[in-house]
């Protein structure tokens, strides 16, 4: 079973880094001065922030709610989906209305005057996502990682291949054309759309409407307190994203607009793709599987297992990036960008803990506690806002990471003690600490180190020195392990 979950990640695995690091290349392209300055990504990065807030709003926890439903004995696969599905359609047409009568108000209360235009397209792309959220995840319940795959990376080349037209191509041809930040939200836009064509039978389930208030009320019962822990999940991690323009002091950075520390903040923190990108594969596939095994009375052992390796590839992967962000760093077009590196590994450290938060999750899942869940998520939230209301001022978008690291460190830690007592998983604790820790303090203290003045030569050392490391966890972890 375990094989299973490897193999599923694996292509979970591979279409999402080969998807995401084509989606990476908008990174250096926005980046470029020839195509945006850091204020106007800084715009991008805060339209997407909100997108990201709505996604689990309009979604509200029902991909969850659909697998633990649709596997449940005696269940009907497709009357769940048709049943969730409907309930999608009315909710996003509830959703959608207000944001485009006050589009206006809406711009001009976030400081956009005029631009009302921009949260038009905005919940226009995040309706489609929603109501094809359901067709994704019926591909992931039934093992159609290649179709997933396939549908993933033919929209990620669509949005790729109409942002280098829209911000390329036409201002070239037609001069008249210029470059502004509604053509990202277009091309998303249309991009978005065109995955309809690969689920034609899903969208004849849209016009079978099939809608239960009794399974509703159940389906909501589950699934609301996965929404507010989705939320409160997205103000952890984007919240920096939408308050740092409103709590940093003028000219904290000199000569550097507010809108333009979000721009260096938010292309810096893209760089942590090498570790989220990983929980994203990982997520697709163990998810569904998590749940498929719960039958199992060895499921216990098996999480723990999974845990065991996926820490060690995971710290694998922070010590890597970190001591590779020397050269990684050029990645962002223009030097202005590349200011704000230093923020990366504890980002990185922050998905790692993410991640781990994750795995330990499938316990409130599993026991249908996910008011526990959604508590966690809540506190984590709660605890977000407060240390980037008090750290912001003080650190600038240095303390929107710390307080992103602080965050994901107090939801690991109650999630693992809460699990603990309600539903027992035998994780080698002390040694999975360990890899943590040492592998976080390493990679945020040492990332610039220089031990040579050349180049690479100092590559060479730090990836020498992270290798002696690696191999040290895993000799300790083939002893913890056989213990």
């Amino acid at each position: 079973m375990l094989k299973k979950l490897v193999g599923e990640t694996a292509v979970y695995g591979l279409s999402t880094i080969i998807g995401r690091s084509l989606n990476f290349l908008l990174v250096p392209f926005y980046t470029d001065p020839r195509v945006f300055q850091a204020e106007q990504y800084g715009v991008v990065t805060e339209l997407y922030a909100y997108a990201a807030f709505l996604n689990i709003v309009f979604t509200f926890g029902m991909e969850t709610t659909y697998f633990r439903f649709s596997n449940k004995i005696g269940a009907d696969p497709i009357k769940v989906f048709r049943n969730i599905q409907s309930m999608l359609i009315i909710s996003t047409i509830i959703l959608c209305a207000p944001v485009l009568l006050l589009s206006e108000q809406i711009a001009s209360s976030l400081q956009y005057p005029g631009k009302g235009h921009f949260f038009i397209t905005l919940v226009s792309l995040i309706g489609i996502d929603t109501l094809l959220a359901l067709s994704f995840a019926k591909l992931r319940q039934e093992g159609k990682a290649k179709k997933f795959a396939t549908v993933k990376l033919f929209n990620i080349l669509l949005n790729i291949g109409l942002n280098v037209l829209f911000l390329v191509v036409l201002p070239k041809m037609h001069p008249s054309f210029h470059v502004r930040v509604e053509y990202v939200l277009y091309a998303n836009l249309i991009a978005n759309f065109s995955q309809i064509i690969f689920f034609p039978k899903d969208i004849i389930d849209w016009f079978r409407f099939s809608f239960s208030l009794l399974l509703s009320k159940q389906y909501l019962a589950y699934g609301f307190p996965l929404m507010i822990m989705g939320l409160a999940g997205m103000v952890n991690e984007l919240i920096d994203r939408t308050v740092l323009k409103f709590l940093l002091p003028d000219n904290f950075y000199p000569g550097v607009t507010k809108l333009a520390a979000l721009g260096i903040y938010g292309a810096c923190y893209k760089l942590s793709i090498f570790m989220s990108l990983g929980l994203q594969a990982f997520r697709y596939a163990a998810e569904p599987f998590f749940f498929a095994q719960a039958k199992d009375k060895n499921s216990p052992e098996l999480y723990a297992r999974v845990m065991h390796y996926f820490t060690i590839v995971c710290c694998s992967v922070l010590l890597l990036i970190s001591f590779n962000l020397q050269w990684i760093q050029f990645l962002l077009g223009s030097p202005e960008f590349r200011t704000g590196i230093f923020v990366v590994p504890i980002l990185l450290l922050a998905n790692l803990f993410l991640g781990t938060y994750y795995n330990l999750s499938i316990w409130y899942k599993l026991t249908d506690k996910t008011n526990y869940g959604m508590w966690i998520s809540i506190g984590g939230g709660l605890l977000t806002v407060s240390l980037n209301f008090v750290l912001i001022p003080r650190l600038g978008y240095e303390g929107c990471a710390w307080a992103t690291l602080c965050c994901y460190a107090a939801m690991t830690l109650a999630s693992y003690l809460l699990g603990h007592k309600y539903y027992p998983v035998p994780y080698k604790t002390s040694y999975l600490l360990f890899c943590i820790c040492l592998c976080g303090a390493v990679s945020i203290t040492f990332w610039n180190l220089q031990l040579s003045t050349e180049l690479l030569h100092n590559l060479l050392y730090k990836n020498a020195i992270g290798a002696a490391f690696l191999l040290l966890l895993f000799v300790i972890g083939k002893k913890v392990k056989a213990l």
